[in-house]
């Protein structure tokens, strides 16, 4: 009996799993929609996008490679060798900390700032594409169960930070 329900359960999150992912593609616009071709067409790896999204989106200007990694659930050396191409292409600069001049911090230049821009706008019109397919009825549901889900902190934190962002521009 208890197999039963650990396979059903099991069956389950696999199904949500499977919906879940399949949501996200089509709100990103599948493998066509802007976000991937400005990736693409910026030469990025993923991991250099990964950094130059979150520096971009840190509360704080500067960011070391180490407290990056942290951030994005990465290697410190996958960091540092993100970091490493961010600062060639000129997307990035290190600058040495105020109060510790061994510390080197990772901060964006304006084009970085305005590629990551140029990548979040993408992102957000395409999550825009899919809102404005939604009938009326599964707007109300969505909405609904991403309220539910916006009372985890992890997820309000990410809401206002974004909130933050699309309301300076």
């Amino acid at each position: 009996m208890e197999a039963a329900t650990k396979d059903r359960t099991k069956s389950t999150t696999g199904d949500l799993t499977l919906k879940l992912g399949a949501f996200m593609l089509r709100c990103m616009g599948g493998v066509s929609s802007g976000v991937f071709r400005v990736i693409d067409e910026s030469g990025l790896t993923f991991s250099q996008m990964k950094v130059l999204v979150e520096l971009e989106a840190a509360d704080e200007d500067v960011r070391t490679v180490t407290a990056l990694s942290e951030e994005l659930g990465i290697s410190v050396a996958s960091a540092s060798r993100a970091a490493d191409g961010l600062v060639r292409k000129k997307l990035a600069t290190r600058v040495e900390d105020a109060d510790d001049r061994r510390v080197r911090r990772l901060a964006l230049t304006a084009k970085g700032r305005e590629l990551a821009d140029q990548i979040i706008s993408a992102r957000l019109a395409g999550l825009a594409d899919f809102t404005d397919s939604l009938e009326p009825d599964e707007r109300k549901k969505l909405e609904s169960a991403l309220d539910a889900l916006l009372k985890r902190p992890e997820i309000a934190e990410i809401y206002t930070t974004y909130e933050r962002r699309v309301s300076s521009r």
